[in-house]
């Protein structure tokens, strides 16, 4: 299928719009989680969206994505008090935290979703879909809930950005100056999980933490700014979800998903080696030419010291 066929089709379309806004709102989200180090938090969420998924289908017996994305908004908050209750009340670490309840909420999701696809229940099949995300079953009710919770997500940090900013920076001085930094730090850990669940039926709940770091990785080798790093997560995350969409479109039987987050650390790779600064390529260049300066002058010198002679 070549590339006009494409975008004739209106489905392709629809999704194709939906994956970029995906991208481009988990980039943006992903900037502020890699900042506060809580990489892994995605991680966490979006495993702890799985048992919310097999709970809201066992609840009502549907397949509504509304139904999921309110089962998964719930069982991702119960794991942000979780980690939050473990971290303020025990002397166990975020990151130990992290582990415990990425492990408990995803083994409690795999034994309901097996528990699922061994029940009576006639339309189970396709449940475990949202393990690694099949964009192409998504319908046009699907799509505009998931564009509509994109951009209401980019409004949201768009609007908050200088509080998120002293949030991430200087939590100290944000505390000082009269900002609830505890509910902005809940806020912000809402809003991933958010992130997180409108794109687990795209990429799944293995592969989103992915989409939620690599943009904001690759945009922070190419800035010091934080509203430029924020902006090009968002752009690196759009271009990976419009390139993995159309490598799925174009070839058959090949996942969106994956494809999606594969062409994020494609981008993240070319910031790692071509970024002007932090890049490889630039720093062995500059290692070159300091050498040769070095070399340059010391040869200067001895000539200077010959003549002097």
């Amino acid at each position: 299928m070549d590339g006009l066929h494409i975008f004739q089709d209106p489905n392709t379309r629809w999704i194709l719009f939906a994956t970029m806004l995906l991208g481009l709102s988990s980039g943006v989200i992903g900037s502020f989680a890699y900042l506060r180090k809580q990489s892994l938090m995605g991680d966490a969420l979006s495993h702890a969206a799985l048992p919310g998924i097999c709970f809201a289908f066992m609840i009502t017996g549907s397949k509504s994505i509304l139904f999921f994305l309110i089962g998964a908004l719930i069982a991702g908050i119960l794991a942000t008090v979780l980690i939050s209750y473990i971290t303020r009340q025990t002397r166990i670490k975020q990151d130990s935290a992290l582990g415990i309840t990425l492990s408990i909420f995803f083994g409690a999701g795999i034994v309901l979703l097996t528990q699922i696809q061994h029940s009576d229940a006639g339309n189970q099949s396709g449940l475990d879909k949202f393990l690694f995300g099949q964009a192409a079953a998504m319908v046009q009710d699907d799509v505009m809930t998931m564009i509509l919770i994109a951009a209401i997500l980019v409004g949201v940090c768009t609007l908050f950005f200088k509080e998120f900013k002293l949030l991430s920076f200087d939590p100290g001085f944000a505390k000082g100056i009269g900002l609830p930094v505890v509910l902005l730090d809940h806020f912000i850990m809402l809003l991933m999980v958010v992130a997180v669940v409108v794109g687990l039926q795209a990429v799944g709940v293995v592969l989103m933490a992915a989409l939620l770091i690599t943009p904001a990785i690759a945009a922070r080798y190419w800035t010091e700014k934080l509203h430029v790093m924020v902006m090009s997560s968002g752009i690196f995350g759009m271009l990976s979800g419009f390139i993995g969409t159309m490598a799925s479109t174009m070839v058959e039987n090949m996942p969106t998903g994956p494809l999606i987050v594969l062409s994020a650390t494609a981008m993240f790779v070319f910031s790692i080696l071509f970024a002007p600064k932090r890049g490889l390529v630039a720093k062995a260049l500059l290692r070159v030419s300091v050498k040769n300066k070095v070399a340059k002058e010391s040869y200067v010198k001895k000539a200077r010291e010959g003549e002097t002679l």
